[in-house]
């Protein structure tokens, strides 16, 4: 890691779509695909859910996260909408955290079909990828995924991001 007076971010500091995107809340997931040794996931905060019938999940993916690649060959995910507490896990999987023998080694993790699902998260939706050449929103790709399960944690709000700092209600 070099440490440097430039700052970091192409948009420069004062860039008024990154200070409104800042004050936003916004939720924690975790979109994880594949299983055993080829599976992979991605912390997204950046996805709404579109209601409909299938319903969809739109999200904005960095399309050099090697998650995006698992996500293109499975065609499914586990969209894991983090709880209280798993603020690290969603640093682990931004890449921004370490987690000594890989991301799944933090968290605990039950293979179903769509792909790895978090124990102690506030929900679980399993998704297929509806669109395997999406187009660019930013600077990320906007990826449209198809709906096929949900499921609730009884009782466990979900985590939300704002302004830097992760919060969740009781």
């Amino acid at each position: 890691m070099t440490i440097h007076n430039e700052f970091p971010f192409p948009s420069g500091p004062y860039n008024p779509a990154r200070r409104l995107r800042g004050m936003v809340s916004a939720p924690v997931s975790i979109w994880a695909s594949g299983a055993g040794t080829e599976r992979d996931g991605w912390t997204i905060s950046s996805f709404l859910i579109a209601d409909g019938d299938p319903a969809e999940l739109v999200a904005l993916v960095k399309d050099e996260a090697d998650w995006w690649e698992t996500f293109q060959e499975t065609e499914t995910a586990v969209v894991n909408l983090l709880g209280p507490g798993q603020g690290y896990l969603a640093d682990v999987f931004a890449r921004v955290a370490p987690s000594p023998g890989g991301v799944f080694r933090s968290g605990e993790w039950d293979a179903v079909g769509h792909g790895p699902k978090l124990t102690g998260a506030a929900a679980w939706v399993g998704v297929r990828l509806a669109d395997t050449h999406p187009v660019h929103a930013g600077w990320g790709l906007l990826v449209r995924a198809t709906v096929e399960w949900i499921e609730f944690a009884d009782g466990v709000p979900l985590l939300e991001y704002r302004a830097g700092r992760y919060s969740s209600e009781s």
